[in-house]
C-alpha cells in the first residue's frame, strides 16, 4: 500500500527548534519523528511511501535516503512553490494511480494509531474519506460527525465566538485515507488545502467518514507540544515501532 508523509512546511510556529532544521527531523527518544513515523507506517504495510519536500529538502533526502532502512521505499516530491496538503497530493497522482484507497499523514505527528482499524472501517463504508478523529480543546481543525459516523460539517480555524457556536466535538488529526474519487476533486496546478479547498466543497457529494482515535497522537505544533510528545516516549504513552 501507499502513503504521502506531509514534509513541506516551515515550522515556524516551534521558532528556533525549526530555524536550522525541519520539523520532521526534530528528535523524539533520541531518533528524528520522522524515523518513528516511516517504522510504523512500514509495520501497517505500508511500504511505498511518498514525501513532499520544500524546507530543509536536502536535511530530509539525507536522512531517509531510499527509505530501505525503515522498511520502506521512497519517493520524493520536491515543491519549489509551496502547495498546501491538498495540492500535495494531487502533484502525486500518477504515484497513487493504481491504488483504491491511499493514506496521507501530516509529518508533524508522533502516533502509534492501529491504521489497519482505520482502513478496515474506511472500506466497510465505501467511503471516498476517512478522517481519522480525536478531542482536543482549543483546536483549529473541527469536525462535526453524525451518530453513523459521518462527517457533517468542517471548521477551519474558527474565532472563539464561532467555536463556541458551533460545537463541534471532534478534531482532525492529520491522517485520512483517500480514494481516488475524491484524488479526482483535487484543483490541478495550485495550492489547494484538504480541508478547505477539498473536504467542505465535496461534503455533500461525496461520502466521508469519520473513525475516533484510540491510540496515542501528539502534532508537534509548539515547543509545549514538543515537550508532550518527548514526555509520552518516556512515559511510555507512546508506543513506538521497534521493527518493521
Amino acid at each position: 500500500m501507499k502513503a504521502l508523509v506531509l514534509c513541506a512546511g516551515l515550522g515556524t510556529r516551534l521558532g528556533g527548534l525549526t530555524r536550522d532544521q525541519p520539523k520532521p527531523l526534530l528528535p523524539v527518544g533520541g531518533e528524528p519523528l520522522l524515523g518513528h513515523t516511516l517504522r510504523y507506517l512500514a509495520h501497517h504495510g505500508y511500504r511505498q511511501v511518498a514525501i513532499n519536500l520544500h524546507f530543509h529538502a536536502n536535511a530530509i533526502r539525507g536522512y531517509v535516503g531510499d527509505g530501505a532502512r525503515f522498511g520502506v521505499a521512497v519517493t520524493y516530491s520536491h515543491e519549489e512553490q509551496l502547495l498546501g496538503t491538498g495540492g500535495a497530493v494531487k502533484r502525486l497522482a500518477r504515484f497513487f494511480a493504481d491504488e483504491p484507497d491511499f493514506l496521507v499523514i501530516y509529518g508533524d505527528l508522533l502516533i502509534d494509531e492501529d491504521l489497519a482499524s482505520l482502513l478496515r472501517r474506511h472500506r466497510e463504508r465505501r467511503a471516498a474519506g476517512t478522517l481519522l478523529l480525536h478531542r482536543r480543546p482549543g483546536a483549529n481543525s473541527l469536525v462535526r460527525m453524525n451518530d453513523e459516523g459521518r462527517i457533517t460539517g468542517f471548521a477551519e480555524r474558527p474565532t472563539e465566538e464561532e467555536r463556541r457556536a458551533l460545537q463541534f466535538e471532534w478534531v482532525n488529526s492529520g491522517v485520512q485515507i483517500l480514494t481516488g474519487a475524491l484524488l479526482d476533486r483535487i484543483p490541478p496546478d495550485q495550492p489547494a488545502d484538504l480541508p478547505r479547498d477539498v473536504y467542505v466543497p465535496q461534503l455533500a457529494r461525496l461520502a466521508l467518514y469519520g473513525h475516533p482515535i484510540s491510540g496515542y497522537r501528539c502534532a508537534i505544533d509548539s515547543p509545549a507540544r514538543y515537550q508532550e510528545a518527548q514526555a509520552a516516549f518516556s512515559d511510555g504513552r507512546y508506543r513506538p515501532v521497534r521493527w518493521v
